[in-house]
């Protein structure tokens, strides 16, 4: 019998160990660990932080329905990994040991890279994590009573643009059915090169769309910007031309502020020598098996992918949901093959499809691959995204609730979009 641990229990782990639980049968065991008792759905963080949905609404208790399924979990903070002894040790001195690890932590929010940025110790807002969104509503709540400018948008290094995109555009629509826009300023701030890349050379004609959208709902916008620090009420930046030289500073106002941070991996990972990257991304080969251990797993955020293209102002590339589902697909089916002794075969499919809500529209952005030259490459607006995402929450929810171990991209997104034979081939298709 193998023990099979997953580390952290987000969009990636929960799923993760839903499959392995399917595909090992009772065999094996399998342990979900995480610090936090419950699954927080976090692309529906932008709709907590203007009130359109409650913390009940987006969190799933995972003990009891993990446990209907014959998988071990434990609540509690890991704090160190010994990949050579092959052991984890949590915040309660306890010992994990395992024979497979899969780390799906997500990122550490390197808040402290800029002064001032970061709800905790800072002036800006976050919707990364739920109980900073929860934070970031309460802030808003005080703001419309004196409303005044709103600045939002991602720092250099971030990695992460959709949500922003999303927020901003969801804080006008909001403001708008207040009958408030008219006395808030909207300023988008971001390290793109241009408004549309998204971190990923852009999608389509994502650039005149998302110009198109920030236009005609009055939004200004930086790009090419880094952000200096912040001070309670003012953003100071650092701009860039082209070719990445300063080219000025700006100093932008805001009463209301949420800022997307660049990402670090978590201390329990990043401590591990020969495990990570120096910013403590998990190196992984195209099986997603970390090339130092072997028996070492990784999906999600918190694994190392390289910038799509280099820009003047950092910037990084984002891990999408079907990312994440093809890397956590490949992973289970890799390990099921090293169990049996057979040559490790599955593949993540590495392509990036966005549902990005808008408040009362969206658009889809879809690049196969993710990385140019691409084989698809479109973006279309319609409030049928908005339909759309609020729909994939729904299904993603029941699918942790259920123990559904069905791909949500596959099923839902890849065949409302139309394009589900673009699915990849799983077990023994």
């Amino acid at each position: 019998m193998s023990h099979v641990v997953v580390l952290g229990a987000g969009t990636g782990g929960v799923p993760a160990a839903y499959e392995l639980r399917d595909k090992l049968g009772t065999d094996h065991e399998v342990t979900l660990i995480n610090e936090r008792p419950n699954f927080q759905f976090v692309p529906s963080n932008p709709w907590i932080a203007v009130g359109w949905r409650e913390s009940k609404d987006i969190t799933v208790d995972l003990e009891l329905r993990l446990a209907k399924h014959g998988i071990n979990f434990i609540s509690e903070l890991a704090m160190s990994i010994d990949a050579k002894e092959k052991f984890l040790t949590l915040a309660d001195d306890t010992r994990v040991d395992y024979d497979y690890l899969v780390i799906t932590t997500g990122p550490k929010l390197a808040f402290d890279e800029i002064p001032g940025l970061g709800p905790d110790n800072g002036h800006t807002h976050s919707i990364c994590a739920l109980d900073h969104s929860l934070t970031a509503w309460t802030a808003y709540q005080k703001f419309l009573d004196n409303p005044g400018p709103i600045v939002v948008g991602a720092v250099q290094g971030a990695s992460c643009f959709g949500p922003a995109y999303e927020f901003i555009l969801t804080l006008d629509a909001d403001l708008r059915k207040r009958k408030l826009r008219d006395k808030v300023p909207m300023t988008f701030v971001t390290s793109e090169p241009y408004i549309g890349h998204m971190g990923l050379g852009g999608v389509g004609d994502s650039k005149g769309i998302m110009e198109s959208e920030f236009r005609q709902h009055h939004i200004k916008w930086h790009t090419n910007a880094s952000v200096k620090s912040v001070e309670a009420g003012n953003m100071h930046l650092t701009l860039h031309d082209d070719a990445g030289k300063e080219s000025g500073e700006e100093t932008v106002p805001f009463k209301f502020s949420m800022m997307l941070p660049a990402f670090r991996g978590v201390d329990a990972v990043a401590g591990v020598e020969g495990l990570c990257n120096p910013r403590g991304f998990v190196l992984i080969d195209e099986f997603q098996r970390n090339p130092t251990y072997p028996s070492i797993y990784s999906a999600g955020v918190c694994v190392a992918i390289p910038p799509v293209e280099k820009t003047p102002v950092p910037t990084g590339a984002p891990k999408t949901g079907y990312m994440i589902e093809s890397m956590v697909s490949a992973i289970v089916e890799n390990i099921t093959e090293d169990m049996a002794g057979k040559t490790l075969s599955h593949k993540a499919t590495w392509n990036a499809i966005c549902l990005a809500d808008m408040g009362d529209t969206g658009v889809a952005f879809v690049a196969l691959p993710q990385i140019p030259p691409r084989n698809v490459t479109w973006a279309k607006k319609g409030k049928w995204v908005h339909v759309a995402k609020i729909a994939f929450e729904k299904y993603f929810l029941h699918k942790v609730r259920s123990g559904n171990v069905d791909p949500v991209y596959e099923r839902y997104v890849l065949k409302a979009l139309g394009i589900e034979r673009l699915a990849p081939k799983r077990g023994d298709d």
